[in-house]
């Protein structure tokens, strides 16, 4: 069987940020002779060839919490050495509440989803990306400033903005268009599990996004090789101010307990 030439990768393929992406590389006829799609539910995969039989999609289903299932997937690439022109992470979660209100074992599990699986997967891609590729790391807004409640998902958000900028620093002579995506509150299921019971906060319920407001803006700033593409003039000016003024100024006021 002939070597598929221009692969793409999604992770988080199942549902919001990564389920957006695909359907926007679809819509733009980028001509992959394959997409393969990470997550971890096997229906929601399954959808996708259904959804569009004529792209050629490969699925898998795992755990990207588990390093042993992210380890299988490093060896099938390393087996196969797929030329890869496109690798979007769009997998993650976080959690809202103070730290002694969430269990250990989510926040663990937070940080091997949105930081280790980032390192691991990224390290496994690299040596398959061709020169000139693509690179999307969806990160957040939330990575601009430490979030009292909302903390673990900050700092792991921070850490990824972080690395992307080592990252394209790094492969500078590769010419990879490497970008962190930062947008802030984003209507998708990830809110239905971030919120739990909680309501959304006010301020962020007022720069709320669309999912493909977002994701245009991603692929315009990637394609343009811009280090961050943030949506929406609220959350770019809350980026100026996050670099203007000290962060103690915006920690006085946030994440406050109720009884405070």
């Amino acid at each position: 069987m002939k070597r598929p030439t221009k692969t793409a990768i999604v992770t988080g393929a199942t549902s919001g940020m990564g389920s957006e992406m695909i359907k926007h590389v679809i819509s733009r006829g980028e001509g992959y002779d394959e997409i393969w799609i990470l997550g971890r539910r096997e229906e929601r995969l399954a959808a996708w060839q259904e959804a569009y039989p004529d792209i050629r999609f490969r699925t898998f289903v795992l755990d990207l919490a588990s390093a042993g299932e992210r380890d299988k997937f490093g060896a099938l690439l390393r087996e196969e050495k797929p030329q890869i022109s496109l690798f979007v992470h769009a997998a993650g979660f976080g959690i809202m509440g103070m730290i002694d209100e969430i269990s250990v074992e989510d926040q663990e599990e937070m940080t091997e989803v949105d930081v280790t699986a980032c390192v691991s997967l990224t390290s496994y891609v690299l040596p398959f990306m061709k020169e000139g590729g693509q690179m999307i790391y969806f990160a957040s807004a939330a990575a601009f400033l430490p979030q009292p409640g909302f903390a673990v998902y900050a700092a792991c958000k921070a850490f990824v903005l972080s690395y992307v900028r080592a990252l394209r620093a790094e492969n500078r002579n590769r010419k990879l268009k490497i970008t962190a995506v930062c947008p802030g509150a984003v209507k998708t299921e990830f809110l239905d599990r971030a919120t739990g019971n909680r309501a959304l906060p006010a301020y962020k319920q007022l720069v709320l996004a669309r999912p493909s407001s977002v994701v245009r803006k991603a692929w315009k700033d990637n394609r343009r090789n811009r280090e961050i593409s943030v949506y929406g003039l609220p959350m770019k000016l809350f980026f100026l101010a996050t670099k203007i003024l000290p962060h103690r100024c915006f920690l006085t006021f946030l994440g406050r307990r109720r009884n405070d």
